[in-house]
Formats: C-alpha cells, structure tokens, sequence
C-alpha cells in the first residue's frame, strides 16, 4: 500500500490569502520575483479581509492531527489531494469549490464521476508545492500522509507559510487503530468546515444505513475466515487488526485471519496464510501492484497454496483500496464484502 476538461466557475479567492500565495509562489520561482511583491497591498488586503464579518456559524476551529485551524468563512478554492478526499467533498456536494484534484488510484464510483470529470487534474500523483500554489487554493485535503511530504516541500507549515489551510484525512493522524467511526467523524469534520453540517449528517445517516442494509442480510451467519491479499510476491502484504479493512471485513460476516497483526499493515508468510486457511480472499486494488487478474494468476499459480480453501474454490472479492480508507467508499465496501463472503444471504 502506499504512504493505499471543462472548470466550473469558480469563487474569487480572498485577497489577502491570493497576495500571500502569490508571495510563496514568487519565493518558490524566484528571488527576484518576491522582491518585486506588493507587501503594501498586502497588508491593506488583510486588513480588509480581518474587517469583514464572518460567515453564519462561522468561525470554526478544527484541531486536525495537532494543527490547530481556525476557519473565519467557509473554504472557496479546495486543492484535493488523493481520491478519497475527492469523493468526499463530492458527496456533500461542493463541486463548486474544488479547484483541483490529483492521485485518482481507482474508478470513481458511477454517481461522482461526471462531477469529479469537471475537476481539474493537477498530477497523475501528488502535485508539486509549485502546481498546487498556481491552482490559488484557500484549503489543501490531503488523503495520505505523503499529501504533505515534507522532503518533497509539500509540508503543512510550507502551506502555512503561503497563507493556505491545511486538512489531512484523519487515518493518518497516528491513532492506534481505526474504525467506521473515523468516517462519521470524518464526514462531520468536513461538514463543519465548509459550514455544510447538514449535508453531513445526512451523508452519515445514508452511510450507516447502507452498512445497517449488509449487516442484517448477513444476520447471525458464520464467521467466515477471509485473508487480505494487498500485494507481494515473498511475503504477502496484508491488512492488519489496526486497519479499517478489519472492521469492514468484521461487520460483512467475515473474520480477519490476520486480525491478530498488532499493525494497519503488516507483512506475512505465505507459511501463514496456508495454516490459517482462508476460506475467501479480499484483494485489494489499486495502480502500482499489479491488475486484479494478474493477483489472481499469481496466487492460484502458487503450489504451496493449493489445498487453501479460498483458492480451491477460487473464492475471491475485489475491494478498491479507495473502498477501505475513512471515506465515503467503506459504507460501499461492506456491501461488497458481505456479498462475497456471504452470497446466500443476498440470493
């Protein structure tokens, strides 16, 4: 796993955060540039910005994997980073602010692709700090950890600097282990921000209702063994107990023959896998390891894991990596686990 057109018309960004970011671009370009900036402008732009009065509810302060945000207005120019921060904001229906996408790992699901289509790419991966500048964000959302790089000059405080906030998916805030919880408190965080709260609370209840709708098909049915096959050739990359795939895999009627990873992500012997017999096997999908198929060629190939349940009967469920991250996908995702682990109860 790693760290995993048309435009529609736009809000005009605020002053004082464009001079600022128009400053960090010219910093980034160029020396003789920043010298030539317009700091006077500037201030009387912040000045104004700081006079004006605050939007209904506003303002918000978001405490976000230690960063503290206070938001005066909601966001107008959102940069995201990664697809699942995408699908988000699509579904609460904020289109019109986003500006800029970048790093798509999968299909988008079928209701947001038209929207997502209307988004700028910025970058098949994650865009320059330089791209992202030229884009005039008020709000960079980042899916993974690497969305703010530090190395690559993507970190928060880089943001910062360049008077452009900052929200980084919860996933990777260093929690101990995630769950469907992060996802409504994700989606509610979100909603806070750009002053859509009910929109989110909406989302939320459409979400637990659709993982409601799975869980009692598969009702009291046997816990079925189920083995993450994420990638590797070695080793298998797989999905520990910390991982919200566990949590999915749980409440679709099946048990994680790794739960007992003490990791989000871990590798394990293919030994392993053969002593623990799954009984189906969740691949995860996604660009940079290879297609689903040639996963599949590979392990039904594989001697040692012939007498495997999961591949004697070439029992296997395909998951979008995008499906199992704390986002709007892992409500789906439970659907199509308890589909594939349990095929009678939807028959």
């Amino acid at each position: 796993m790693y760290d995993g057109m048309s435009r529609p018309p736009l809000p005009t960004p605020a002053r004082g955060r464009h001079g600022l970011r128009a400053a960090a671009a010219a910093l980034a370009l160029s020396a003789a540039l920043l010298t030539a900036g317009c700091g006077t402008s500037q201030t009387a732009a912040q000045e104004k910005e700081a006079a004006a009065p605050s939007a209904a509810g506003f303002p918000v302060t978001i405490d976000n994997c230690g960063v503290k945000t206070t938001y005066d207005k909601p966001p107008a120019r959102v940069v995201t980073i990664h697809q699942h921060p995408a699908e988000l904001l699509l579904s609460l229906g904020l289109k019109d602010r986003m500006v800029g996408t970048a790093f798509p790992d999968s299909a988008v699901l079928p209701e947001l692709r038209k929207d997502y289509a209307a988004i700028p790419e910025l970058a098949k991966r994650e865009p320059s700090f330089e791209t992202i500048l030229e884009a005039e964000p008020d709000l960079v959302y980042g899916g993974y950890g690497s969305a703010f790089a530090d190395k690559e000059g993507r970190s928060r405080k880089a943001f910062e600097d360049a008077g452009i906030d900052t929200h980084l998916n919860r996933e990777y805030c260093g929690e101990k282990r995630v769950t469907m919880e992060d996802t409504y408190e994700e989606v509610r965080t979100v909603g806070r921000i750009f002053g859509v709260p009910d929109r989110a609370d909406k989302l939320v209840a459409d979400l637990k209702a659709r993982v409601g709708r799975a869980t009692t098909a598969v009702g009291s049915a046997p816990k079925i063994p189920v083995f993450v096959y994420d990638s590797g050739d070695k080793s298998a990359f797989t999905a520990g107990g910390k991982s919200l795939g566990t949590e999915l895999i749980r409440m679709a009627g099946g048990e994680n023959v790794f739960a007992d990873l003490d990791d989000v992500f871990g590798d394990v012997s293919w030994e392993q896998v053969v002593e623990r017999r799954p009984e189906v096997i969740a691949i995860y999908d996604y660009a940079g390891t290879g297609s689903v198929e040639q996963k599949k060629e590979y392990l039904l190939a594989q001697p040692a894991l012939k007498d495997v349940p999961a591949i004697r009967n070439k029992r296997f469920v395909v998951l979008p990596l995008t499906a199992t991250l704390v986002g709007v996908r892992s409500a789906y995702a439970v659907e199509d686990l308890a589909r594939g682990i349990h095929p009678e109860s939807f028959a």
